[in-house]
């Protein structure tokens, strides 16, 4: 067994590339580690760079009752490690405070991860800061052992903050560390640790040498088809109901085609409102797509689009990969000044950030379409910034340092 576990929500999962990404560079930089899955795989497909792991993985059960003998055999044997009193004291000021079958369940995986990880487990690690990171602090307090996240969008602000509080804290077993991806996310966090040395900032950035180069991409002539895409969940903080109110305001002399790439929850309403909207025509929806399709469909594409936004429940992207990867092919960018999009796109000079309100989307899309060299001259800004200043292998040095730090 390893001697540090890796905790997801689930593995693999088509729309987290950053987190394969991320820990397939730490195991090639000789970190070993077992990752630890909370839930099994719904996506048809995987990314080729998932088939890259070797980490064993690991699924806990993913809900109690359909393994009750693995969750009764682990919490019975729990009660003897020298954490198990802190651990259930922590579990149970939790649950006062929410008193859920999410919490529930979170107990009884780290019983079930602390029981079989055994002895030679010496750290954990986890990838967001909600439901994983409570197990890992569970589990970490049961065997008396250190624990460190990497948190990113939704599981920052939607989490309750006395919850934050608690998981950047020492006293209340807190992270030994944390990480997590934009200025914006780390400020906010390190507002509510104990110590703002606790939270690193801790860009993804892009493995390039997963990506062909760029396409030549000579400037659009003016009348052409417009080629417009996104890739992104179907749900409502990527913002898709606007751009589709949006497309419908674009003037009938312009010809154009929109392709999204992804699923989600949202995936009947948007076809409604685009057939509503009388633009459904002009819209091809592709479902969830593996990387190289990603990346095919941006060398295919004039302009990326992304109009995100924060959803009526706090949540809200943090730096969406799929811009740098937009970038990485030249492929001009539209999106919105939320969260930390503007720590990648300064508007005007890597791409255009837009109010997410429709006449505003639809005006930025006709600044590109009237335009022809304003797209591909912000489009080799962005390539040009994403490579000096966005790569991956900073921010993996920096977490294969602070993980190895924890270990024996």
């Amino acid at each position: 067994m390893p001697k540090l576990a890796v905790v997801v929500k689930g593995w693999p999962r088509l729309s987290e590339t950053f987190i394969a990404q991320e820990l397939v560079a730490l195991e090639e930089a000789g970190l070993a580690f077992d990752i630890w899955s909370l839930r099994h795989p719904t996506d048809k497909k995987t990314h080729p760079l998932h088939d890259r792991l070797q980490a064993q993985v690991r699924y806990l059960p993913e809900y109690l009752h359909l393994e009750p003998r693995r969750v009764h055999t682990a919490m019975g044997a729990v009660c003897a490690l020298p954490g198990f009193d802190a651990a259930a004291e922590a579990y149970a000021a939790d649950l006062a405070r929410d008193d859920t079958a999410n919490r529930r369940r979170r107990w009884g995986q780290a019983c079930v991860l602390a029981h079989e990880a055994g002895s030679d487990l010496q750290a954990l690690y986890a990838h967001f800061l909600h439901t994983p990171s409570s197990v890992a602090r569970y589990a970490a307090i049961l065997l008396g052992i250190p624990w460190s996240f990497s948190a990113h969008a939704k599981d920052i602000w939607t989490s309750p903050e006395w919850e934050l509080r608690e998981k950047l804290s020492a006293q209340s077993h807190g992270a030994a560390f944390g990480a997590t991806c934009t200025a914006f996310g780390a400020e906010h966090l390190q507002g509510l640790a104990d110590d703002p040395a606790r939270v690193d900032l801790v860009y993804h950035g892009l493995d390039l040498g997963r990506f062909p180069d760029a396409p030549d991409r000579a400037p659009r002539a003016k009348g052409a088809p417009l080629a417009l895409m996104s890739v992104g969940r179907l749900v409502e903080k990527k913002g898709f109901d606007n751009l589709i109110d949006a497309l419908a305001l674009l003037p009938e002399t312009l010809d154009w085609h929109f392709t999204h790439i992804g699923g989600g929850t949202l995936n009947s309403e948007m076809r409604a409102r685009a057939e509503a909207a009388g633009v459904a025509a002009r819209i091809t929806w592709r479902g969830a797509c593996d990387q190289p399709e990603v990346i095919a469909a941006m060398r295919k594409a004039d302009l990326f689009v992304l109009p995100s936004r924060v959803a009526a429940d706090g949540d809200r992207d943090g730096l969406p990969n799929v811009l740098m990867e937009a970038a990485s092919q030249k492929l001009p960018i539209l999106s919105t000044p939320v969260s930390a999009i503007p720590e990648f796109i300064d508007t005007g000079v890597h791409g255009l950030l837009s109010d997410d309100a429709p006449a505003a989307l639809a005006d930025n899309i006709m600044r590109i379409a009237d335009d022809p060299a304003l797209g591909p001259r912000l489009a080799e800004a962005a390539h040009d910034r994403l490579h000096a200043e966005f790569t991956m292998m900073p921010g993996i040095k920096h977490l294969h340092r602070r993980l190895q730090a924890l270990l024996n």
